[in-house]
């Protein structure tokens, strides 16, 4: 598989690019951020210093998916706890918004692939948690009905499980998986007692570094909604578990709980299931992005490494 990218603009394109669309900015003020797997990010400053994200797709497949994401801010405008990107401009060839207040859970060394992290991690603030459980709930709550009127994907809870087994198929066909990690896979999949009688609006990649909080750690901006869609509620909380561990997970679920988030017996497990199963996620970006990179990485996840 061979990776397809865009060739990256020169800063003269770049400047030309910006003020077609009315954005004057100082070139001089460019701060370039490769870690993006999707989008190169580009960080500057206009003419009245107004601090300005830019995001550069990489690759022609992620075009669908930042239209999906325009449609999930202009969904959620005002309606969450947190604050959300404000697409000033969208166009095939970028995106730009004034940057939002906060800084990220944490950053990415891609040469490391690894986060380097803003909160101290042996001390996270109570803030975090309430506010994190806080801000998941009540992006779940949002009218399921409304996202699929607005163009968003919508999985019922019926069809959850019959759309992982294919997105598993697709990887086993295609790159492979170990038989225990396959038998394991089918019997979370065959249990009724893990899945959720529900779906609703999940982020999809609520990830440290898409996360921002303040000074005092309660968080204030979530970042990067591409993979945005109505699915199971469980989504959400793969990557905080991986991040943080199992204790502040459960932090966090009394968190949503009290905020209004549904549970259910064996969510915390079912979270851990979909942990276990992110093989699933790696070796489908390796498919649909064309590029090889994380394919040692996808199939360690798949029980194939040697």
């Amino acid at each position: 598989m061979k990776e397809v990218k865009n060739s990256p603009l020169s800063e003269s394109e770049l400047i030309g690019l910006t003020q077609r669309h009315g954005l004057h900015l100082q070139p001089e003020t460019f701060n370039y951020n490769e870690t993006g797997l999707d989008f190169q990010v580009i960080h500057a400053l206009d003419n009245a210093q107004q601090p300005w994200i830019l995001r550069l797709p990489r690759r022609p497949d992620v075009l669908p998916r930042a239209n999906n994401e325009h449609r999930v801010l202009q969904l959620l405008k005002g309606k969450l706890p947190a604050d959300l990107p404000d697409w000033q401009i969208f166009d095939p060839s970028l995106i730009a918004y004034p940057r939002l207040p906060g800084i990220p859970v944490a950053n990415i060394d891609m040469e490391k692939l690894c986060y380097v992290w803003n909160l101290d991690m042996e001390n996270l603030p109570e803030a975090f948690c309430q506010s994190l459980g806080k801000t998941i709930a009540a992006l779940h709550a949002q009218d399921t009905a409304a996202a699929a009127k607005a163009g968003l994907n919508v999985l019922q809870p019926e069809q959850l499980r019959g759309h992982l087994q294919g997105q598993m198929q697709r990887v086993k066909t295609a790159i492979g998986v170990a038989d225990p990690v396959w038998d394991r896979w089918q019997a979370w999949l065959q249990d009724d007692s893990y899945w959720p009688g529900y779906t609703c609006l999940v982020h999809g990649d609520l990830q440290a570094a898409h996360i921002l909080t303040d000074e005092n750690g309660k968080v204030n901006g979530l970042l990067d909604w591409t993979e945005a869609e109505v699915s199971d509620p469980a989504i959400d909380f793969v990557a905080l578990l991986a991040a943080f561990g199992e204790d502040f997970m459960k932090r966090v679920l009394v968190a949503y709980e009290q905020a209004g988030g549904r549970v259910w017996p064996r969510m915390l497990e079912h979270v851990q299931q979909r942990h276990g199963a992110y093989g699933v996620n790696i070796g489908l970006f390796v498919l649909e992005s064309g590029t090889d990179d994380y394919l040692p990485m996808a199939k360690e996840a798949l029980g194939l490494s040697s």
